[in-house]
């Protein structure tokens, strides 16, 4: 993750957290609560080295309660623990739960989801949009339920181009990555990202899901084929990384997809659970490449897979395996942004785990985000696994708090808000895109 400029982040949520500015303003200064964070990285630590949130921010060990000395230097309040700090566990965990939602406006369910519930994150599909004037009109009426919430939603959407795009008829069309990889060309795809960013953004979206890092490696891949950049692992890596950084570029959240790799996959997880045999070094040298190159490009958010592994691990899907979650991505590969499950509806899992569980093992493998597109009774289902698991002691509240920080860090670092958009005039990003697009046809 990258660096979390604390002077100029809070600021951005001022407005909000009024209450907390005055916390700011008057709390004392604070001896051997940990020390500041360093000029490269947020360090957050691994449920294995769960933290004591203090006002100087996650600390894997107990703070100094002797009185402070005014002539020794102390660290800077952290926002971030600060805000922490102030939140009920009901909404701590309502900050974990990105959730879909039924129809094109904001209905009943909706509503409690966000002012009851107080989920941290929406995702619309195409079945929630009819057109452009719909869409702003949905996205403004939830960020305006989320208003007396303790932090802004990630109002959030799949917009990768080709067949997987969600934005209504009033946008021009953006191609598959599939056709972006022929020309094989990073400044062709980072433009592409920035004009994928630029449309969800005009709608009053913050997080994209995309781009696709998946390796096409199995001409039979029924769910991936063309949103895969291609079937080579170096043109997957120029053209992925290249295109997250153009969303970055306008202060969009990218979530780059589907760790640990979807490419070698012969069944679609949205009807089943797929199952790889691929060896750790077949898999380490194809698809984890991209995601390893995220990674050391401080990508801000990684979506894992419902998929089967048995030569990693036999008994759970990667979206909910501490082996390949815990191990592999976070302490292996040292990745320390947030980590977001795909649907947790999907047939991957629902036909073969209790929903409940498959959350909390998700969680204790550390996961931040549970997705959970479709139902309320599915998002009601989660969140009372989560709340009675902790509640009953099965699950250490410090091992929320470590998401619950990564999760309102990334809200901070984008500075996210819910204030509205209005409807946007698309004619010069209609003609930004044609233009691109024409370049592409070539």
């Amino acid at each position: 993750m990258k660096v979390i400029e604390r002077l100029t982040i809070f600021p951005l949520y001022k407005k909000r957290f009024a209450p907390l500015a005055s916390v700011l303003l008057l709390i004392p200064l604070l001896s051997g609560c940990g020390s500041s964070k360093s000029s490269s990285t947020v360090s957050i630590p691994t449920p294995a080295a769960a933290p004591t949130v203090s006002a100087a921010g996650p600390s894997t060990t107990e703070a100094n309660t002797s009185k402070p000395n005014p002539a020794t230097p102390t660290a800077d309040p952290d926002p971030v623990a600060l805000q922490l700090q102030s939140l009920t566990l009901e909404e701590k965990i309502g900050q974990m739960l990105l959730v879909g939602i039924n129809g094109t406006t904001l209905d009943a369910g909706a509503k409690r989801m966000i002012t009851e519930d107080k989920v941290g994150g929406i995702i619309l599909y195409s079945n929630n949009i009819d057109n452009l004037q719909g869409m702003v009109k949905l996205v403004n009426a939830m960020k305006k339920s989320n208003a007396a919430n303790p932090a802004p939603l990630f109002m959030s959407v799949d917009q990768e181009g080709g067949k997987v795009s969600r934005m209504p008829a009033e946008y021009a069309t953006i191609p598959s990555n599939a056709k972006v990889g022929l020309r094989n060309d990073a400044n062709a795809a980072r433009t592409m990202g920035t004009l994928l960013a630029r449309e969800v953004r005009s709608a009053g979206f913050n997080m994209n899901f995309a781009p696709v890092l998946d390796i096409n490696s199995n001409p039979k891949n029924p769910v991936i084929g063309d949103r895969s950049f291609g079937n080579s692992a170096d043109t997957v890596v120029k053209l992925g990384i290249a295109e997250m950084k153009g969303i970055e570029s306008e202060s969009v959240v990218p979530v780059v997809k589907h760790f640990p790799g979807h490419g070698a996959t012969s069944v679609d997880s949205h009807l089943e659970l797929p199952v790889v045999n691929k060896t750790r070094d077949q898999l380490a040298g194809l698809e984890w490449l991209p995601f390893q190159a995220a990674i050391k490009e401080n990508a801000d958010a990684v979506m894992v897979a419902h998929i089967l592994f048995p030569n990693l691990d036999p008994d759970r899907p990667a979206s909910l395996s501490r082996t390949i979650i815990g191990d592999l991505l976070r302490e292996e590969m040292g990745y320390k942004g947030v980590v977001i499950t795909d649907d947790l509806t999907m047939g991957a899992i629902m036909k073969h785990f209790d929903l409940g569980q498959a959350a909390l093992d998700s969680v204790n493998a550390g996961s931040d985000i549970l997705l959970v597109a479709h139902e309320y009774d599915n998002e009601k289902r989660v969140r009372e696994a989560i709340l009675q698991n902790v509640k009953n002691g099965k699950l250490k509240e410090s091992r929320i708090d470590e998401s619950v920080y990564r999760i309102l860090a990334l809200k901070h670092k984008y500075g996210l808000t819910d204030n509205p958009v209005p409807v946007p005039d698309l004619t010069v990003l209609n003609k930004d895109v044609k233009a691109w697009r024409s370049t592409i046809a070539k």
